[in-house]
């Protein structure tokens, strides 16, 4: 079930008609919603970047990578 919240913010008009523009959205809310998914994406790949340098995944032949690739 999808849940909504009803929020108020007071938001510079500045960066709300940026993010419209850079979201290519036309309403405040698609806007807003678009660039919080975004962030969020941004913020998860930047946290496996960090588990991955600390666990890194060596690969000796790059054979086996490429055949599992293609069985997909």
């Amino acid at each position: 079930m999808l849940h909504r919240m009803k929020v108020t913010a007071i938001i510079d008009d500045d960066l709300i008609n940026n993010v419209k523009v850079y979201t290519r959205s036309s309403t405040v809310t698609e806007a807003i919603t678009i660039a919080l998914k975004d962030w969020l994406d941004l913020y998860n790949i930047r946290e496996l970047n960090k588990d991955i340098s600390k666990n890194p995944i060596l690969i000796n032949d790059g054979q086996i990578i490429r055949e599992k690739n293609r069985s997909i």
